[in-house]
């Protein structure tokens, strides 16, 4: 179009007189064309220069990746040319009168014709580079974004995962099936199975369709939620999907079935799956264990002891779960040799031993009062490589303080905070309440003000601790002023709170004390319980109010909250200590009628 424009304007102006002023303003208008060339040159030289060129975050922009040797060449070429032809129109000065005009114009029109055909080829490469590496970049940016978005998901920042997931889906990228159940697990694990049912749904309608593990990780879920009517409806519709369930669809739902007690039922959807598995239906070694932890946990040793010699029996290779949960079953029924004796085939098979299996040792010590070998076993497991973490230190001084070994608890407690990290408000408590019992005071507040310094706030059952501490030793009005203290701490009393205080005013015989803080709980909007009655007759048989006791005991009665014998005893007692056994027999009688009716109905 350009060199037609060009060919009707020259002939219009072209003349034999004219020539000089034509050759001169075509010289111009090729030095601007040469300036433009020029200009563009270092343009596009620029973009495809050898050295990529950085945005201001540093990231290489993705046309630099381009080779610069091409444009050199091509945009050198070009230059060379042009400048030739300028050259030689430029020394003929002489035309002849009848060729002249045809002559110039036949340059003119080779020259811009070549120069447009040149450019046109070059900006067709340059476009084809550029679509290629903008597809070699939307690659990129796809593996970039699924990665981050697994990652958001295995650190429990499932909002940023799906945010990152939206933006993709505007721009038209779809992440695939493994990123979608990386989303899927994230927020079964949380709970969120609304959220987790929206994603199904986009998956269904935009794809990728759902897989095996898509169903496993949902099916999972709503297990986890102990929604077992769902899990089974959801597996009931997988076989309509086109996808088999395989054997950890089986191993999901023989778990959940287990935890509910529905150990025919499990065993019943096992032997349904797995028929066609070689002619039979044979549990492999995470079927064997859940199977072996549930007669553990119901009590059925001897169940559990023949799973594991039938799994052995069948050449079954377990692996240190399976080694972990006999363990932790033989100490739950304090078979404590039987428990180091499968520790050390542990060890013997090449299996060793990790920090559940330590802590299962360790726990089992502490409640059998072994607490010299609980931290004998401590000391082996960090020589052995294997690092404490915090269950085993919680455990430990747990045992300690159980035991009423407050100093070794403490010191235990120092360590954890010189060497490892500031422990939750649990164990302080527990360090607090060991030297509480112990009746030593000064310590137990000392480890209050301790906590306070390193920035764990006491909680409501710290000062429970130290309140009962002060009534045992019978310093009421000291432990009153605590819960005065834990108001303005911020800590409000709970139930517990008010039954010890309630209880410490009668035992000293204040009843009014009792009843003002009877009161005081009610506004508090806190429901009195058995504990909270059985302290007030305790009070009125030592004020020897019994007509009261009495009628309070009857309002027990029909309120359901009975359910010891304790406020009895206090009752019967009484009338023993008034010498009125008429009264003491036919109370007893009454409660046994009114308990025996209880169970009738």
């Amino acid at each position: 179009m350009l060199h037609k424009t060009m060919h009707l304007s020259l002939l219009a102006a072209f003349g034999e007189s004219h020539f000089l002023h034509v050759r001169i303003a075509f010289l111009r208008f090729l030095n601007q064309f040469e300036c433009i060339k020029h200009d563009a040159a270092q343009i596009i030289a620029g973009i495809f220069c050898s050295q990529p060129r950085k945005d201001r975050s540093g990231r290489i922009l993705c046309e630099e990746y381009m080779h610069s040797s091409f444009t050199k060449d091509l945009m050198s070429n070009l230059g060379r040319e042009c400048q030739l032809d300028a050259e030689n129109l430029s020394r003929e000065r002489n035309f002849g009168e009848k060729n002249a005009p045809q002559a110039v114009f036949n340059a003119l029109d080779n020259m811009l014709k070549d120069s447009l055909e040149r450019l046109q080829k070059m900006r067709k490469c340059i476009t084809l580079a550029k679509v290629d590496l903008a597809g070699s970049t939307c690659k990129l940016n796809y593996i970039e974004h699924t990665t981050i978005i697994r990652i958001l998901c295995l650190e429990g920042k499932l909002g940023a995962a799906l945010w990152l997931r939206s933006k993709m889906v505007q721009k038209g990228f779809l992440p695939d099936s493994f990123t979608h159940n990386h989303l899927l697990n994230g927020l079964c694990k949380m709970g969120l199975m609304e959220e987790a049912d929206w994603l199904i749904k986009q998956m269904l309608e935009l794809g990728p369709s759902p897989n095996r593990a898509t169903y496993n990780t949902f099916i999972k879920g709503y297990c986890l939620t102990n929604n077992l009517d769902k899990a089974l409806h959801l597996f009931s519709t997988m076989a309509y999907a086109g996808i088999q369930p395989n054997r950890v669809t089986c191993n999901i739902l023989v778990h959940a079935f287990c935890g509910k007690g529905l150990l025919k039922e499990s065993k019943m959807l096992f032997e349904k799956l797995l028929t066609d598995d070689d002619g039979e239906g044979k549990p492999d070694l995470v079927t064997s264990t859940i199977f072996m932890d549930y007669h553990f946990k119901n009590g059925a040793m001897v169940q559990a002891l023949s799973l594991w010699d039938e799994m052995l029996q069948k050449n079954v290779k377990v692996d240190a779960v399976a080694y972990n949960v006999l363990i932790h079953g033989l100490c739950m029924g304090q078979k404590m040799n039987l428990a180091y004796g499968y520790a050390c085939e542990m060890i013997k098979k090449g299996l060793l031993p990790d920090v559940f299996t330590y802590n299962t040792l360790i726990s089992a010590l502490c409640k059998e009062g072994k607490v010299d070998e609980a931290c004998y076993l401590l000391g082996v497991m960090s020589k052995m490589g294997i690092i404490p973490d915090q269950i085993s230190y919680n455990i430990m001084i747990q045992g300690l303080c159980l035991n009423g070994y407050a100093v070794r608890a403490k010191q235990l407690l120092q360590f954890i905070l010189d060497y490892i990290t500031v422990p939750k408000p649990l164990i302080w408590n527990l360090v607090i309440d060991c030297y509480g019992r112990c009746g030593d005071l000064s310590n137990a507040f000392f480890m209050k003000d301790q906590m306070l310094a390193f920035g764990v706030p006491p909680t409501v059952f710290t000062y429970n601790v130290l309140i009962n501490a002060q009534v045992k030793i019978g310093n009421f009005y000291d432990a009153y002023s605590l819960k005065e203290d834990m108001v303005l701490n911020g800590v409000y009393p709970d139930v517990v709170t008010y039954n010890l205080l309630i209880g410490a005013a009668c035992n000293l015989g204040n009843l009014s004390v009792a009843l003002l803080l009877v009161d005081e709980m009610l506004k508090m909007r806190y429901e009195p319980d058995l504990i909270t009655y059985t302290e007030l007759i305790r009070g009125y048989c030592i004020r020897d109010n019994i007509k009261e006791a009495a009628e309070l005991f009857g309002k027990i009665q029909k309120s359901g909250l009975l359910t010891d014998h304790v406020p009895v005893q206090i009752l019967f007692n009484k009338y023993c200590k008034l010498e009125e056994p008429v009264m003491a027999f036919n109370f007893y009688q009454d409660w046994l009628m009114s308990k025996h009716c209880c169970h009738l109905h």
